[in-house]
């Protein structure tokens, strides 16, 4: 039995770090459209400091509660269906830029259910997978059924649509079973089924073909098509190595698309230069090494691959988001883990990591 201990400190000050960071970062990206738009500089910092105080709190409570607690279907079960029932209710709302992704309580409090279903997911496959490592070549009794809720949450979180989180939600779901065993035969075969269903999602819906002909040339149209991913570059690329300075960029200013949500990143370039950038990468490595270090040191299955699920679920987000921002992958609508502004993401974010630490009290 693995000795109890305290919580890995790396991962918890390299998590706080992050969300100050954030905080620092969503009030200079928006603090001039804020003036504008609700009369307050303060106004989308301030919600996104209330709800990172929320999740920090939820994070130390959740640090302290047995991971083993979610090993029960009394847990499992209802999270599936309070999940799947919030990821229908979108549809049922009205939806905002031709999108059906929160859910909306008054004017100012929305809630994502998508933030939720990565969490949620990854304690499904653990607790389904992790009596039955010894069975991962059995696709009716093992594969099938791991495969079933990960699909359903994948189809309702594409339909809304969010292709960027859904690509997270398949990423995590793949590299689960295969830390749990599975053979490279079906490796192989699912990610031919997933680019045969992608296909027809990419090539027959006339705005993301749009953006695959953008990403491959995005200054055919510069002032069009191409506007986004052209500024975040310009953005990038005027930091040079120190950056231009804090509260000093200027693409933020009305040229930036979301440039305290999606695009944050080149916020940052721009104003903090190489060393901010690269600064923010490592910070992200530091994280992705205690979480996975975690993982790999814990002798439970579960909580081996509660942790793995935790964190790669991040990383492939981070991933995905500072991808874009660089025109490494084509345009799509992901936040930066813990520094993008937005309440649901930073919450479930900070809420899962607080399972991750619980998970390296146990370690060896």
């Amino acid at each position: 039995m693995a000795k109890l201990v305290g919580v890995d400190k790396w991962l918890f000050f390299t998590t706080l770090l992050l969300v100050v960071v954030g905080l620092v970062m969503v009030f200079s990206a928006s603090a001039v459209v804020a003036q504008a738009r609700f009369h307050s500089e303060f106004a989308d910092v301030g919600r996104q400091a209330g709800w990172a105080l929320a999740g920090v709190l939820a994070m130390v409570l959740l640090m302290n509660i047995d991971a083993s607690r979610y090993k029960s279907p009394r847990f499992i079960y209802p999270a599936i269906c309070v999940t799947t029932l919030l990821l229908v209710m979108v549809f049922f709302v009205p939806g905002s830029h031709n999108t059906h992704r929160w859910i909306r309580f008054g004017t100012h409090f929305t809630f994502q259910p998508s933030e939720i279903a990565k969490p949620v997911l990854v304690l499904f496959l653990a607790w389904f997978l992790h009596n039955r490592l010894d069975a991962m070549h059995k696709w009716k009794e093992t594969l099938l059924p791991a495969a079933l809720i990960p699909l359903l949450f994948i189809l309702l979180v594409v339909r809304q649509p969010d292709l960027g989180t859904a690509l997270v939600l398949a990423g995590v779901t793949g590299l689960m079973l295969v830390l749990a065993g599975l053979e490279w035969k079906y490796v192989a075969g699912g990610l031919t089924a997933m680019v045969l269903g992608a296909a027809p999602l990419l090539y027959f819906v006339a705005w993301r073909w749009k953006r695959i002909l953008t990403f491959l040339n995005p200054d055919a149209d510069p002032q069009g098509a191409g506007f986004h991913i052209n500024q975040s570059l310009i953005a990038v690329g005027t930091g040079g190595f120190t950056g231009r300075g804090y509260m000093e960029g200027m693409q933020k200013l009305f040229y930036l698309p979301e440039a305290s949500t999606d695009f944050i990143f080149a916020n940052i370039a721009e104003e903090l230069g190489f060393i901010g950038a690269i600064t923010i990468l490592l910070l992200f490595v530091i994280f992705g090494i205690r979480g996975l270090r975690a993982a790999f040191r814990s002798r439970d299955p579960f909580s081996r691959m509660v942790a793995f699920g935790i964190s790669t679920a991040i990383l492939l987000q981070a991933f995905f988001n500072i991808s874009v921002v660089l025109s490494m992958v084509p345009t799509k609508g992901i936040p930066l883990p813990l520094i993008s502004s937005g309440g649901t993401s930073l919450f479930c974010t900070l809420a899962s990591i607080g399972v991750l630490l619980n998970i390296t009290r146990k370690v060896e």
